[in-house]
């Protein structure tokens, strides 16, 4: 069984419709990159799965789970248990601020309070490492790097251990020499099997990194392959003119 399941996913914003009829699936341990022109969809798409937005027909299903179907939302508290399930990392990071790195892992775990202080402790400083930023767990979110932040950003979205990893364009906000250290974690975690959406104009990421490519213009899927055969083998016209304006 699919791990996330989209069918028929419509959204619109007043008249403009920004998603027309949405269909994909996710497997476990998948790496989906989703590229695309600016206003495609991508990010309304990702952000219905974790439901930042409210969609307005066709159903998503999580881990066997509906977080919508057919339109028509459960309770609040079985969309939270749902989207726990899953974690998010934005373009524009969304740290706060006044709070320090170790503050900002370790707020959302506790809040739950269903582990002690001393295990989410541990865990933070595990990810710090992870990320090569055990030396900052007590520098605020200024002192930092756009490629620190967005490297903090993904290991609080880790510490919920989600089961899928989302990414909204998570290196757009970067000079290019703070890419590589970011998109260097994104592979580790590839590696690692974390089943992983990311929404990227990284070309280099959705051919090396990901295991199926999902191209999107006008609300629509147009096509979907693995990266091999997109990149060397597209099929429809407006995928074959989109590589050849993006690809150098």
């Amino acid at each position: 069984m699919a791990l996330i399941e989209v069918t028929n996913l419509k959204k619109s914003f007043d008249e403009l419709e920004v998603l027309k009829r949405i269909t994909f699936s996710i497997d476990k341990n998948d790496v989906i990159a989703v590229i695309g022109p600016s206003g495609s969809g991508k990010s309304t798409m990702l952000r219905s799965l974790i439901h930042l937005e409210e969609i307005n027909g066709g159903s998503i299903c999580v881990d066997g789970d509906y977080l919508v179907q057919d339109g028509q939302y459960p309770k609040q508290q079985e969309i939270k248990a749902i989207t726990a399930k899953m974690g998010m990392v934005f373009q524009h990071f969304n740290l706060f601020p006044h709070l320090t790195v170790q503050q900002n892992l370790e707020m959302a775990p506790s809040l739950v309070k269903n582990e002690s202080a001393d295990d989410i402790a541990r865990r933070c400083q595990d990810l710090l490492k992870k990320i090569g930023l055990a030396d900052k767990a007590n520098a605020f979110p200024a002192n930092l790097s756009g490629g620190q932040k967005q490297r903090v950003a993904i290991a609080r979205a880790l510490m919920m251990n989600p089961q899928i990893l989302l990414f909204d364009e998570p290196t757009s906000a970067l000079d290019p020499e703070l890419t590589g250290e970011v998109l260097t974690v994104m592979k580790d975690l590839a590696e690692e099997h974390m089943t992983m959406i990311v929404v990227t104009h990284e070309m280099g990421f959705a051919r090396e990194v990901a295991n199926k490519v999902l191209f999107m213009d006008g609300g629509q899927i147009i096509e979907a392959n693995h990266p091999e055969e997109f990149f060397n083998n597209p099929q429809h016209e407006r995928t074959k003119a989109f590589l050849k304006k993006n690809l150098k």
